[in-house]
């Protein structure tokens, strides 16, 4: 069953990598996340980075034995992970504060 669950986390990973590194080449983002993406370039750096850190997880998780190797690889993961997740919210464009008057 573990194997199951690492090959689906792998696949999943290789899409968020795929976008990646087509925004980071082409400057091209998936059209849902096109209007809040200010700098696809930045964007896409961290999509790449939380695509390695679930292949890290998956990897050393669910299909190394060895406890120590184990323990370092999805700890390398869980770091990598949110670290990805706030430079891809760094290329977001900031929301600013509407003030009473103005319009959408």
């Amino acid at each position: 069953m573990n194997l199951y669950l690492a090959v689906l986390l792998i696949l999943v990973a290789l899409l968020i990598a795929a976008s990646g590194v087509a925004a980071v080449t082409r400057g091209w983002v998936l059209p849902t996340n096109r209007k809040p993406v200010h700098r696809p370039f930045l964007y896409g750096w961290g999509q790449l980075l939380v695509a390695f850190a679930l292949c890290c997880q998956a990897v050393f998780g669910l299909v190394i034995s060895d406890s120590g190797l184990r323990q370092a690889g999805t700890l390398t993961g869980s770091v990598l992970l949110p670290a990805g997740l706030v430079v891809m919210m760094a290329g977001h464009r900031s929301g600013g504060h509407r003030q009473d008057g103005d319009t959408p």
